[in-house]
């Protein structure tokens, strides 16, 4: 029979210290539940009994300086600890979670729950086997099956979440978001980032509707908010470029300007402090309305414009001239530069870009909405940082592509669907989303950048 470790003196009083703490936790639930003294008893007693061994077995396995010194090595469990300590870590903390939620949460514990943790814990076993034969796209590979666990819980917990209208309410919202985040897409893979984009869209948003109720026709105002949000573009490119370590600063900087000079123009003889109410072209709510069809199909076009939008980028980024250049400036600027590429027109042409299609954005919402708000695009600051990060694409350049993007905006945007269909308001779901990014930018941090592997 195999011997007990020998545990330290203060190992052991460890161990008995909590034993005796969970002992008197599970006396205290005895007795409010008005369980028998007797069970009591001999429940407390077998708590102990079993904790304490648990504890000596356990932890004298893994524990360093938990034994005393013995030439064996270390014992079978404490080399799975070494090898798995941080899938068991994120192991422990889900099933902490539901624990937590199970006992605070009215008639939480259930089948539907629990067979959707097991989908979950299932994911996570998967992406840390099967992601190892996915290593180019690892990060792809993660997404999709975070989607198909998430659309999975979603789809047994919630009544009417794998419903038609309720997927064709995701797409729409995805939509806005998948087109305001191919520039910051964009913006990334050369190793920056623009932090106007809202202010864009904002800008967007007020602008179209404010030029089509001083008569301009419609198709001509989109034509010049569209040429106007480039041309915004162009110049947070120009300063990006001349001032790279304060990219961010600039870009931010410039998005204020925008916002604020948008609002002066607008309110000028207005009560409204620079939203700005008016009737918005039937075409243009078609586009973007719930019950908006697309040559007789019903679903709005702005779903196809992004599937579009999608599908000429991720084949523009891998197969064109202009995509490779735009990886190899992300991966080593000098080098690209001694290839003769100019790294300048490139950064004037993402910035132009993520203006042009931050402005698009900008009028769809208008399309959706009804009215234009400057405030509209503020959620977007967060968000397409979030679906990029998500993704996968590195935020230090020459790693990744739009479809990598698609994917993490499918998954926030399933993923607040979720968290609305039980019951979160914005707040919760910002914060649900920040512990989902934290870990997957330490994921992709522990990778070394390409740029360090040349």
């Amino acid at each position: 029979m195999e011997h007990l470790p020998q545990l330290s003196l203060p190992a052991r009083i460890l161990g008995l210290v909590v034993g005796i703490i969970l002992t008197i936790i599970g006396i205290g639930f005895g007795f409010a539940q008005a369980i028998s003294v007797q069970i009591i008893i001999l429940s407390a007693i077998a708590t102990l009994v079993l904790f304490y061994w648990a504890w000596r077995y356990l932890i004298g396995q893994f524990l360093d300086g938990a034994t005393v010194p013995s030439t064996d090595g270390p014992g079978p469990l404490r080399q799975a600890w070494i090898k798995y300590r941080w899938p068991l870590f994120g192991l422990g903390v889900i099933l902490l979670a539901f624990l937590l939620l199970s006992l605070t949460v009215q008639a939480f514990f259930n089948i539907w729950n629990v067979i959707s943790l097991i989908i979950l814990l299932v994911i996570l076993v998967l992406t840390r086997t099967l992601g190892r034969q996915f290593q180019q796209n690892r990060s792809a590979f993660i997404g999709i099956m975070v989607l198909a666990g998430l659309f999975s819980v979603g789809s047994m917990n919630i009544d009417g979440f794998s419903s038609g209208n309720n997927i064709k309410s995701m797409l729409l919202f995805a939509s806005f978001l998948g087109i305001a985040s191919v520039g910051q897409t964009l913006v990334a893979l050369l190793g920056g980032l623009d932090l106007s984009i809202p202010f864009i869209i904002g800008a967007a948003n007020v602008g179209l509707l404010y030029l089509i109720g001083l008569g301009v026709p419609p198709w001509l105002a989109v034509i010049i908010v569209l040429t106007t949000g480039t041309l915004l573009g162009v110049i947070n490119g120009l300063l990006s470029y001349r001032l790279q370590g304060q990219a961010l600063i600039v870009t931010l900087g410039t998005g204020f300007a925008i916002s604020g000079g948008v609002q002066i123009i607008t309110s000028i003889g207005s009560a409204y402090s620079g939203n700005v109410f008016g009737t918005v072209p039937a075409w243009l709510s078609n586009f973007s309305a719930m019950n908006g069809s697309t040559f007789g199909l019903p679903f709005p076009p702005v779903i196809a414009i992004w599937a579009l939008i999608a599908l000429l980028m991720i084949i523009g980024l891998r197969t064109t001239v202009h995509g490779r250049y735009l990886y190899a400036l992300g991966v080593n600027r000098t080098s690209a530069s001694r290839i003769m590429i100019s790294e300048m027109r490139f950064w004037i042409i993402v910035y132009a870009l993520s203006g042009f299609f931050a402005a698009l954005t900008g009028g769809l919402l208008l399309g959706w909405s009804g009215g234009g708000f400057i405030g509209v695009g503020d959620q977007y600051l967060f968000l397409t940082l979030a679906a990029v990060v998500v993704g996968g694409t590195s935020l230090l350049g020459g790693a990744g592509g739009y479809g990598f993007t698609v994917i993490g905006v499918l998954v926030l945007q399933v993923l607040s669907s979720f968290l609305v269909g039980i019951g979160l308001d914005f707040k919760w779901q910002q914060f649900i989303f920040g512990l989902l990014i934290l870990p997957m930018v330490a994921l992709y941090a522990r990778s070394p950048h390409i740029r360090t592997q040349i």
